[in-house]
């Protein structure tokens, strides 16, 4: 019985999950399985990643193959590498307490480099919501400033038109109050020649 190391997809459409298994290799994609040593988020950035490094280890020691997926997930978790040392220490290349202390230390620099992409992520998201922020208030400034000089021209040109009318209105009847005083001055009173 051949055993391998792989996906079976599960979630819904086009959010898809998949479940790291240990299944025989005539068995379906998502069919029987031995055991489930993890699982795997793709739409995550980076991948989630959560593996039983041990149970993975376990299963790759004693012969299961694992597809290339898995095997690329497991050499970022650094069971390949546990696996290659191994090797080396049963065929007396190196001792348990070195392949230990090489595992370790790629362990270690492994995880700096993972926080640093999440840092920079972090940092490159609130970068871009603070310039879509800065737009924002440019066009929001932009507006404003269209509607003030709206509301600034169109005030001068309504108040010399509402002026005239009142004045064509004030002159009208101070024209009327006049005239019937001109008629009711006494003709002698005229400048005489």
């Amino acid at each position: 019985m051949a055993v391998k190391i792989r996906l079976a997809r599960r979630g819904r459409t086009k959010l898809a999950l998949y479940d790291v298994v240990v299944a025989d290799a005539r068995a379906p994609r998502d069919g029987r399985f031995i055991e489930k040593i993890g699982t795997y988020n793709p739409l995550t950035n980076p991948a989630s990643i959560v593996l039983k490094d041990d149970r993975a280890f376990h299963w790759l020691m004693n012969g299961a193959q694992p597809t290339d997926t898995v095997k690329a997930m497991l050499s970022y978790r650094g069971v390949m590498l546990k696996k290659h040392l191994q090797i080396g220490v049963v065929k007396g290349a190196i001792t348990q307490e070195q392949a230990d202390a090489k595992w370790e230390e790629w362990m270690k620099a492994k995880e700096a480099k993972i926080q640093g992409k999440k840092d920079t992520l972090a940092q490159s998201k609130q970068e871009q919501a603070k310039a879509r922020k800065e737009a924002e208030t440019k066009v929001k400034e932009a507006r404003a400033e269209a509607i003030k000089k709206k509301n600034v021209v169109k005030e001068p040109e309504a108040a010399p038109a509402e002026e005239a009318p009142a004045e064509a209105a004030i002159e009208p009847a101070a024209e009327t109050t006049e005239a019937p005083k001109a008629d009711t001055t006494p003709e002698s009173e005229e400048p005489k020649a």
